[in-house]
């Protein structure tokens, strides 16, 4: 207990003859935001830990399961919440609410790939990435990108884990396919980054998923952990290539994968969303990447059925992960964390490290000095002229004309 108790100066050098589990040197950083470093030093243990997790709020489950996310809320202090399907108005006083109740301000998510409307009900529907990646023209998609940060910035929401940058060469893919933008990887890098960089900079955290890539697979890692055996040569030349490339641009997050690639980690059932090797090994060290990473959801059947709670999110930590997604049993995993610690299985100053790095992009979207969120005009600010203007223009452009040279439709 003595070490958990050291300052935050100690806590952030990781020494390079410890044996304990350590992090990549990109993610040791010195922190000179005094918020950051305050609000850790504020913090307990506990509350500490509960900085990586973010838990689902499904508002169409009623108040029984609603009552349940503020239970977590004000008992356990967790760090964010992703919103699944609602109503818009009704999401704004909930992210309101919850954000009252907050001790530490909370990282607020929600998927939306081609837009609010894949969660949120009376919003602008965008088309499907597949579609866009017929677009010509990236700067109307970037466009697309900057109207749903701003709509985004609306709702209260901080990061949109969008855009999808597999690439869509799996025609048997049951839950890729049309979320894609297509199967030319130099298209989906230029695709993606156009979305990504017009959501940054309307100020939201876009998010590049799923690392290293869900094209190439014939199993929903909702239902079971999907295989994919291509050798490190083939998925560096195709897969990994979109990582890289929003990588390189400065995309702010990255969802790692539930798949089983042997080529990177072969031991049974290990996926690598909570794999070593795959996140800390390729995504941080060889890609250099630096920012977020999100576990896709921990409760799909991809990690759930192989790995008992708490276990899961212990390993997803251990991995490189920064923030978990969607987990089973937050105080079973806070405990297995501490006693990780307590036993030398996992550094103290990575894990701090990591609740540091996230407090810091909390502090640079304002979390600071939260103000609550409008809740009046909502449905009219967000389905506003332009943002309509830009899906008419997204649709009249996504048009081409088919030529059937080989005969295979």
């Amino acid at each position: 207990m003595i070490q958990m108790l050291r300052n935050t100066t100690v806590i952030l050098l990781v020494l390079a003859t410890s044996l304990v589990f350590a992090p990549p040197s990109s993610e040791q950083h010195q922190h000179s935001g005094t918020w950051a470093e305050l609000t850790f030093d504020s913090l307990s243990v506990d509350e500490r830990l509960a900085q990586l997790f973010m838990i689902e709020c499904r508002p169409t489950y009623g108040s029984k399961h609603i009552a349940e996310v503020e239970r977590m809320i004000a008992e356990h202090k967790v760090g964010g919440v992703i919103f699944f399907k609602g109503d818009p108005t009704e999401e704004v006083k909930l992210t309101n609410r919850f954000q009252e109740m907050s001790k530490t301000k909370m990282l607020v998510a929600i998927d939306g790939e081609w837009g609010l409307a894949m969660r949120l009900a009376n919003t602008i529907a965008y088309p499907y990435q597949l579609g866009l990646g017929s677009i010509q023209n990236e700067e109307v998609i970037y466009e697309m990108g900057k109207e749903i940060g701003r709509q985004c910035k609306r709702m209260g929401i901080h990061v949109n884990f969008a855009p999808v940058i597999d690439i869509n060469n799996n025609p048997n893919n049951p839950i890729i396919n049309f979320r894609s933008f297509g199967e030319d990887p130099d298209n989906v890098c230029k695709k993606g980054w156009a979305y990504a960089s017009g959501m940054q900079d309307a100020g939201i955290i876009a998010c590049a998923k799923h690392f290293p890539g869900h094209g190439d697979t014939d199993v929903d890692s909702h239902k079971d952990l999907p295989v994919i055996n291509h050798s490190m040569e083939r998925l560096r030349e195709v897969e990994f290539q979109p990582f890289q490339y929003l990588t390189n641009q400065g995309v702010k997050s990255v969802m790692t994968a539930h798949l089983f690639i042997p080529a990177i980690d072969n031991r049974k059932n290990i996926a690598v969303s909570i794999s070593d090797k795959a996140i800390n090994g390729i995504l941080r060290r060889e890609m250099g990447f630096t920012g977020l990473s999100f576990t896709d959801a921990l409760n799909m059947q991809g990690v759930a059925k192989y790995h008992p709670d708490g276990e899961l999110e212990l390993m997803a930590l251990m991995a490189g992960n920064d923030i978990l997604l969607s987990p089973s049993d937050v105080p079973k995993a806070i405990n297995l964390m501490k006693k990780a610690m307590a036993e030398g299985r996992l550094s103290e100053d990575y894990v701090w490290g990591k609740v540091l790095k996230v407090l810091n992009y909390k502090h640079s979207l304002g979390l600071h000095d939260f103000t609550p969120i409008n809740e009046y005009n909502v449905e009219a600010d967000l389905n506003s002229t332009s943002a309509k203007h830009i899906n008419y223009k997204l649709i009249e452009q996504e048009l081409c004309l088919v030529k059937d040279d080989q005969r295979i439709l």
